[in-house]
Parts: C-alpha cells; sequence; structure tokens
C-alpha cells in the first residue's frame, strides 16, 4: 500500500506542475505594438500623407513585404551595411533567398518595370505607406520594423520634379504642426563624381589612423559616405575636406540651382549642406534631408542624426540597373512615421482626442443584448454614432462608460421595454428621462442631437 501511495503523490506532483502556466512571449526587440491610444497620431499623420499625395496626383501603390534577395543587392548595392548587415534575408521553402523590404524605391522600380508603366504618360507618380524592416541597433525614433510614407516621381529629369518632391514633404511637416529646414546638394551624376571621390577618398587616407574601424571601411568601400560620417572627430577632418559642388558637372550644379529657385517661389526653407550624401549606390544629383528646425543647434552628431524626419533625392541610374530603359530618371523621398510622431509629441502638438459621440446605448438581459444589436445597426446606417458596452451586465457600469466617455443621451433597454416596444432616452446632464417608441427612437434622436 505505501507504494502505491507513493506512485499516487507522483502522479500528482506531475498533474500540478503541468498546471503551471508558461511565461507569456514577449515582442522582440526592435519591434513594438502599437497601441489604441496611439492611433490619434498615426491617423493624423496618414490621413495628412493621403490628402497631400492625392492633392499632388500621386497614385497609391501597395507593395508586397517580401521580396527577391537579388532586388535589394542589385539596387542598394551589396556593400551597403544595409544589404551586408541589416536585412532580414532567408531561404524559403522553394529555396528562394527572399528578404523582408528594407526599403520601397527599389521595388516601385521594380514594379514600374515589371508591369510596363513606361507607356503610361510620363511621370509616373506614386505613393505608399507601410512597414520596412531593418536590423539596426534600436534606439529613440528608430526600430527594426520601422513605417514610412514615400513619394516616388519615374520619367522626368525636370528639376521642378525635384521641388515638387521637396514642396510636398515641407506642407506635410507644416500641416502636422512641425517647424523644419531642407538641407539640400548635389552629388552630381556616376560619372562626374568619380573623380571627386578619388580626391576624397586621397584627402581622407592622410588622417587614416585617425578614422574609426567603421569609417576605414567606408574610405575602401565607398569613401562618399565618409561626408555623413557620424563617428567621433570626424566633424574637425571634414572642414578641409574637398566640396562635390567643385567637381560636379555643369548641368548638375544648374539643376540644383533651378530647384532652389523653385524652393524660393514657394518659401520653402532650406540650406545647402555640401556635406550631405545618400546612402545608398542608386542616387544622383539632388539629394536632400527634413530637420526640426528646433533641434538644428543643439545635441550631440548621433542624436542629431536620429532627427531627420525625412530624406531622398534623384535616382537616375536605377530603372536601368534593374533591367529597363537608359534613359528614364526618377525622384523620390521617404517620411520616417515614428520620428514625425516623436517630433510631434516632443513639440507637444494637438491631435484630435478620442471619437466623441452623442449617444450611448446601455442594456440589460439577453432579449436586450439581442435587440440591441439590431437596434446600434439602425443607427450606424443612419450616419449617428453609438458607444456602447455589450460586454458589461451591469447597468451601473454602462452609464458610469458614457459618463466617461461625455455623451449626451443614453439609450436605455432591459427587458420590459423589449417587450413593450419601447426604449428609454436618459438626458445625462439633467438625468432626466422619457419612454418613447423604439420605432421612432432613430428620428427622436436625431431631433434631440439637432
Amino acid at each position: 500500500m505505501p507504494a502505491k501511495k507513493d506512485e499516487m503523490n507522483k502522479l500528482e506532483k506531475v498533474d500540478d506542475s503541468s498546471k503551471k502556466k508558461s511565461k507569456t512571449p514577449e515582442h522582440l526587440r526592435g519591434f513594438r505594438d502599437i497601441l489604441p491610444e496611439e492611433q490619434a497620431y498615426w491617423n493624423l499623420v496618414e490621413d495628412t500623407a493621403r490628402k497631400i499625395s492625392t492633392d499632388y496626383s500621386f497614385g497609391r501603390i501597395r507593395l508586397p513585404m517580401l521580396e527577391k534577395t537579388v532586388l535589394f543587392e542589385r539596387s542598394v548595392g551589396k556593400g551597403t551595411d544595409i544589404v551586408e548587415k541589416e536585412m532580414f534575408s532567408f531561404t524559403d521553402q522553394g529555396n528562394d533567398r527572399v528578404t523582408m523590404r528594407p526599403e520601397a524605391t527599389a521595388q516601385v522600380a521594380r514594379a514600374y518595370i515589371e508591369h510596363g508603366m513606361l507607356n503610361l504618360p510620363q511621370p509616373v507618380k506614386l505613393w505608399y505607406f507601410g512597414p520596412m524592416f531593418r536590423y539596426d541597433r534600436p534606439q529613440s525614433g528608430r526600430y527594426r520594423q520601422f513605417h514610412q510614407w514615400g513619394l516616388e516621381a519615374i520619367g522626368s529629369a525636370e528639376p521642378v520634379i525635384d521641388a515638387q518632391v521637396i514642396i510636398m514633404l515641407d506642407r506635410f511637416m507644416k500641416e502636422l504642426g512641425l517647424d523644419t529646414v531642407v538641407k539640400i546638394n548635389s552629388i552630381g551624376t556616376s560619372e562626374s563624381r568619380r573623380e571627386y571621390v578619388m580626391e576624397l577618398a586621397s584627402y581622407f587616407k592622410q588622417f587614416r589612423s585617425k578614422l574609426s574601424d567603421v569609417d576605414k571601411k567606408r574610405l575602401t568601400k565607398n569613401p562618399l559616405r565618409l561626408l555623413d560620417s557620424k563617428e567621433e572627430g570626424m566633424d574637425e577632418l571634414r572642414e578641409n575636406a574637398p566640396q562635390i559642388l567643385d567637381w560636379i558637372d555643369e548641368t548638375s550644379k544648374q539643376n540644383l540651382m533651378k530647384v532652389l529657385e523653385y524652393l524660393d517661389e514657394v518659401d520653402v526653407a532650406y540650406e545647402l549642406d555640401p556635406f550631405l550624401v545618400r546612402g545608398l549606390d542608386y542616387y544622383s544629383r539632388t539629394v536632400f534631408e527634413i530637420l526640426p528646425v528646433a533641434e538644428e543647434s543643439q545635441g550631440d552628431e548621433e542624436s542629431k542624426s536620429q532627427s531627420s524626419l525625412a530624406g531622398g533625392g534623384r535616382y537616375d541610374g536605377l530603372i536601368p540597373l534593374l533591367g529597363g530603359r537608359d534613359d528614364v530618371p526618377a525622384m523620390g523621398a521617404a517620411v520616417g512615421i515614428e520620428r514625425v510622431i516623436l517630433a510631434m509629441k516632443n513639440k507637444g502638438v494637438d491631435v484630435p482626442k478620442r471619437r466623441t459621440v452623442d449617444v450611448f446605448f446601455a442594456q440589460l438581459g439577453d432579449a436586450a443584448r439581442r435587440k440591441g444589436l439590431a437596434m446600434f445597426e439602425e443607427f450606424r446606417v443612419s450616419g449617428i454614432p453609438v458607444a456602447e458596452a455589450f460586454g458589461k451586465g451591469s447597468l451601473k457600469a454602462q452609464l458610469e462608460l458614457a459618463d466617461k466617455m461625455e455623451a449626451k443621451l443614453s439609450l436605455i433597454l432591459g427587458q420590459k421595454e423589449v417587450l413593450d416596444g419601447t426604449i428609454i432616452i436618459r438626458d445625462m446632464e439633467s438625468g432626466g428621462q422619457e419612454i418613447v417608441d423604439a420605432k421612432k427612437v432613430v428620428d427622436i434622436v436625431r431631433r434631440r442631437l439637432g
């Protein structure tokens, strides 16, 4: 008998251990949940982006989040940090190498070629809004899953297109209550800057011992990136570096001057920045970034780099690089949504509060719930917003919620009202109540609300 008791005790212990709750898995580092209380910012930003895109005749394109890895290797460049270190890439079940998109310009260029958009009236103007993925060090305003609003205008080399994209982003920032400045430069064409890159490399080689390991690698692979390096001591080394505007072709210089004239015409604040370059290989001529004015003169180099809200430029070489025609120029830009929202919060920009409702529906009992679902739909179809708490059984709790939501009227439906075909309308301010015909309640409420 004792042996049997021991066996029973062991079984009970095993059974008890199996009932222990396992720890809830947490979100991945660099990823996050965007909760309901954040949505007011997100809705305002996306609505503003959609409106401006539509106003300037850009059509929306929705792109897949997964692409063949070779698309980004060819467009972004194998030697870049994005391709070497930051892409979420894997081999799928079909043995294809695929990547979660780190940026969308290459995708838009691929779609332009694949869907024969060359046959449409040029330029083809497209916009997108959605998540991107980069395995980067998470910090303020930077996540491994982040969101961008992007604009791409493909098929025109006219400087007015460059200006238009910049103007759109400037207006976007202003409509969101942000004071910003455009930093702008030209990096010429790939042919015209070849000599400059050699000169730049020669200049920095004399300071090789002072360069960080990161910048030593840039010196070998992409010397142009030394101009926007945020490594310690680079500000001092850059002061006497050759400036790209002294080396690029005359057409690129003239294009930049025309862009600036257009910006002057519509009062866009800008500053020429001879050290501004873009990190991706396909950029040419006009390049720019947009920064909050308040952060221009404060903070360390890293915090300044993180304050950049948007950036872009011309990429005349990308379409042919991906197999399209050689004579298809393009201009594009992208806005970091998380950074924009952070800037709005830092500045204390007011955003629309949670949707307020004038009418709250309260019910008591199963019959009232069933009837209430149909009645709620009547109000919705009639265009009268109604809040409810079908998941709550307590009438007191429901009315407390109605009071918290500052509803003007509460509709109360119980078992008796269901049987009588009536409903109670309660004035939440005075507390006065009226019993009315349930079939007429929509019209009565509409008159009450004026």
